[in-house]
Formats: C-alpha cells, structure tokens, sequence
C-alpha cells in the first residue's frame, strides 16, 4: 500500500514542468511583441518627423514663390508706367521735329524769294538810271549794293542744317552769320578727353577723334540729360531742344584733330524765339 501512494505522488509533481516551459514561451513571444512594437513606434515617429520638415520646406518654398511673384509684378507695373511716359515722350518730340521742318522750310523759301526781289529791284534801279553822270555818281552805291548781294550769295551758299539754318564751315562764315542778328553763336576748342567743358548752355564732354576720317566722339548734357553720340563727322550739326524754347540748338564741330576738336554753338536769340513761337500759334 504504501509504495502504491509514493508512486502516485512521483506522477502528480512531474506535472508542473511543463507549465514552466509554456511560461517560457510566452514570456519570449511578450519580449519579442514588445520589441517589434517598439521598432515599429520608432520607424512611425521618424516618419512623422520626415513628414514634417517635408510640409515645411514646403510652405516656406510657397512663401519664397508668392514673394518673388509679388516683386515681379510690381516691376511689371513699374516698366510699363515708364514705358507709358517714354511713348508719350517720343508723340511729343516727334510733334515739333513736325513743326520744326515746316518752319525751316518756310525759311527756305522766304529767303530765296526775298533775294529774287532785291535782285530784280536793283536791276530796276540801274536800268531807270539814264545819264551817265547820274550812273558814275551812282557807281559807289552800286557796288556797295554788288558786296551786300555777293555776301548774301555766299551766305545761301552755305549748307542748310535740318531745320533751315546755314552751317558755317569756318570762323569767317560764323562771323557773317553772327551779322546777320538772327542767332548768338559760341566759338569752342576742346583739348582735353573726358573732361566737361562749357559751351554756353551746354556742359560738352570729349570721348575720342579719328583726324584721318575727320571724325569725334562727344557726351553733351543738355536740361540734365546725358546725350552720347559716336564717329560724327565735321560740319555735321547736332540739335538739341532746351526746356522753354521752341527753336534747336545747333551744335557743330568745324575741325578734327588728335584729342581736340574747335566749332562752335549757335543758340537761337530770345526774341527770335519768341517770334517763332507767335507765328506757329498763329
């Protein structure tokens, strides 16, 4: 009876061996859930941050392209005021260049009709004269009347500027055109490069000459702008607009030589002027 109990006794303490391993497993399979759920937190929160910094680079691109789109239309706004002004600028300018030539042109044409006449009535007066004492006494007069109708000749001779006016060559021809009255003319020599010299209402600035093509390159400052004009020729006038005057200044350079240049400045007088501006009112 007694070993029969003791072998009853070894069976039932065997049991709970097996209860161990099975907690064993499970306490593995907990650690490994546990590890696989933290690696998988992990990976999750480093996306989310990868997200992040992603949306915000792009809302701060968004902001660079919304401001660069701002300054490009305001400069687009600022161009085309400027280019409305310079277009209503040129409609002006082009306006009294219109005027202008109609004047010269009148000019042209009043000049050459009043030496037909002075011709014609000097011939009258000669062929009136009937003695010979009256023709001999006469004789001053008359070749007093032959210079004033040669200087005039020579004078038409002269070539006429754009704008109707005679373009002197030399100092003797702007002496006879500064006879005449009609315009105030500024005799200039010019030695120096890259400097400003005044030419009555201008400030002239020397860039460079070519003597073997006659030819030179100046900056003039006319009212405040800046005009550059490259490898012009001797005798070739320039004309320039200041503020209040309809009539051009004539600016003309008569010789060319190494870093000098001479001519002169014709500036319409104040009260030609203003007789030009009356008649085209008129």
């Amino acid at each position: 009876m007694t070993e029969e109990k003791q072998n009853v006794i070894v069976e039932d303490s065997a049991a709970p061996r097996w209860v161990g391993i099975i907690v064993v497993a499970l306490a593995v399979v907990s650690l490994v859930a546990l590890g696989v759920g933290w690696t998988a937190t992990n990976h999750a929160k480093a996306l989310e941050q990868t997200f992040g910094t992603q949306a915000l680079q792009t809302r701060q691109n968004e902001e660079v392209l919304s401001q660069r789109l701002a300054r490009a239309e305001d400069t687009n706004a600022q161009l085309q005021g400027e280019l409305s002004v310079v277009t209503d600028k040129m409609k002006l300018t082009e306006g009294e260049l219109r005027k202008a030539r109609a004047q010269a042109k009148k000019i042209k044409q009043e000049g050459a009709k009043e030496l037909a006449d002075l011709q014609n009535q000097t011939s009258a007066e000669l062929a009136t004269k009937a003695s010979v004492d009256d023709f001999n006494k006469l004789g001053t007069d008359v070749n007093g009347v032959k210079t004033d109708l040669d200087t005039t000749k020579n004078n038409l001779q002269m070539a006429r500027g754009e704008f109707g006016t005679l373009i002197a060559r030399n100092h003797d021809q702007i002496e006879e055109l500064r006879r005449l009255g009609e315009r105030d003319y500024y005799e200039f020599t010019i030695d120096k490069k890259n400097e400003r010299s005044k030419v009555g209402t201008l400030m002239v600035e020397l860039r460079g000459t070519n003597p073997k093509k006659t030819q030179y390159s100046v900056t003039i400052f006319v009212d405040d702008q800046r005009h550059e004009k490259k490898n012009l020729t001797a005798n070739e006038p320039l004309y320039f607009f200041s503020n209040g005057t309809r009539a051009p200044l004539e600016f003309v350079v008569n010789s060319v030589n190494k870093d000098k240049i001479s001519g002169y400045l014709s500036v319409p007088k104040a009260n030609a002027t203003h007789a030009q501006a009356s008649g085209s009112s008129n």
